[in-house]
């Protein structure tokens, strides 16, 4: 036995110095994790309704970025290791969670997360993402138009109690945007800005519990998705900050919009062509441009909306409450939307409709518009800023808006005691009961037919 041990001894002795000297490499595929349970969602303070869990269902996988490569310094470029993350979990036969952990700051490029997945994920954000620190850093083979991208994806989440921060202060102050205050000025120049958040051909998705900040442009933005849940997301960036869209939301479908809030420096919502079926409730808005149905018929275009509710809201401190607002030489409609139980806290325009919507001063007018028609208000209640009206019902001269239909509806000066006057223009209309200040301006009845070519309904 020990005349055949003996020789055996050198290559024991090679193998087992080889181990310590080249120890096993973790392959991507192996660089996640099973966990049985998961941490609960953290959500924000001023919602009443918590966010839910994610039901494990068992055993979950775990992508988390840092075994991908990731770093978290907020100095790194991430983004590759985000991508690698992204394409072993979006193949992966089960669902699983790419996970962004808590106490890192991850530097991303623009990116496009691109579908279909074989299965579900959820994309757990607890720490924070950040792009380039404005557009001189911006990479210049890169996009300034979009930073986080979801192309075609069926059946995702994201959510977490992290932050995504848009560091837009550098994109704000571009010559390009609009400067308000002393010497205030615009000037030509390139002006692209990047929304921070887009959902592009996208289906069944879950947005819940982040807080997203200062985006360049839009925060969040749908287009041609449809059943997209919203809840408890809390968007901020300050009230000067131009184009800063809270959710906007565009030829997109199904969509509930739940127990969030929004403070910015344009539209908390806004709601574009092509949309229907949207249900906004309980949102907290403003400092802001308010919620906005539009703006519509841009460049003579064709727009549909219809089935919006916006209801248990309050609207603070802003520019305006609930908006419709079109351009004149427009076509399509815009129906069946209803404004219910909404508070309204020092609004320069608590309720408008506005088909002479116009961003220059040269704007002419033009006998096609959207068709407004079907729009309830009631319990709608709060002050206004006695700079404006409480009231606009601006319709266009050729194509008058139908069927508005007012009941509890008592708005009162934030300061002084004098009410102002509605304002309305070629507005048909009904109070079913008085309203505070009474609009008497509204016209009775049903206006007569309109001509065929001059009215395109949906």
């Amino acid at each position: 036995m020990t005349t055949v041990l003996l020789p055996r001894l050198p290559i024991l002795f090679l193998l087992f110095s080889l181990c310590f000297l080249f120890p096993p490499a973790q392959g991507i595929l192996h660089s996640y994790t099973k966990q049985s349970h998961l941490q609960p969602i953290s959500g924000i303070s001023q919602p009443p309704a918590p966010a839910p869990e994610v039901d494990s269902g068992g055993d979950i996988t775990i992508f988390n970025v840092l075994s991908f490569g990731a770093i978290g310094n907020g100095v790194t470029d991430d983004t590759q290791a985000f991508k690698m993350a992204w394409d072993t979990a979006c193949q992966a036969e089960e669902s699983g969670i790419l996970l962004v952990p808590k106490g890192y700051s991850f530097m991303m490029q623009s990116t496009i997360f691109t579908g279909p997945c074989n299965s579900g994920i959820v994309f757990q954000i607890d720490g924070t993402i950040m792009p380039p620190d404005g557009p001189d850093s911006w990479p210049k083979n890169n996009s300034k138009r979009q930073w986080l991208v979801f192309y075609r994806i069926n059946g995702m989440s994201l959510q977490g109690g992290g932050v995504i921060d848009g560091r837009g202060e550098k994109w704000w102050n571009l010559p390009c945007k609009p400067h308000k205050g002393i010497n205030g000025t615009t000037q030509p120049g390139a002006c692209d800005s990047p929304v921070a958040i887009r959902f592009f051909m996208s289906s069944n998705l879950t947005v819940q519990g982040l807080k997203v900040k200062n985006s360049p442009q839009f925060h969040v933005r749908f287009d041609g998705c449809q059943n997209v849940h919203i809840e408890m997301l809390n968007i901020k960036a300050p009230a000067g900050s131009p184009n800063t869209d809270g959710i906007h939301i565009e030829n997109t479908n199904n969509v509930k919009i739940y127990n969030s809030a929004v403070s910015n420096g344009d539209d908390c919502v806004s709601i574009g062509a092509g949309s229907y079926n949207i249900d906004i409730k309980n949102i907290t808005c403003g400092p802001s441009h308010g919620i906005s149905i539009g703006s519509l018929g841009v460049r003579n275009s064709r727009a549909c909306v219809s089935n919006i509710t916006v209801s248990d809201s309050v609207i603070k401190h802003s520019d305006n409450g609930v908006r419709i607002k079109t351009w004149q030489g427009g076509s399509g409609a815009v129906s069946k939307i209803t404004f219910h139980n909404i508070h309204m806290d020092t609004v320069r325009n608590p309720i408008i409709i506005d088909q002479y919507y116009c961003q220059t001063k040269n704007c002419p007018n033009q006998t096609s518009a959207v068709v407004i028609s079907d729009v309830l208000y009631t319990n709608i209640k709060g002050t206004y800023d006695v700079r404006s009206p409480p009231m606009h019902f601006v319709c266009s001269d050729t194509v008058p808006c139908t069927n508005l239909t007012l009941s509890e509806v008592e708005l009162l000066p934030a300061q002084g005691n004098i009410l102002a006057n509605p304002v309305c223009w070629n507005a048909y209309g009904t109070m079913q009961t008085i309203s505070i200040p009474p609009v008497f301006c509204l016209l009775e009845g049903i206006p007569q037919m309109m001509q065929q070519s001059d009215v395109d309904r949906c």
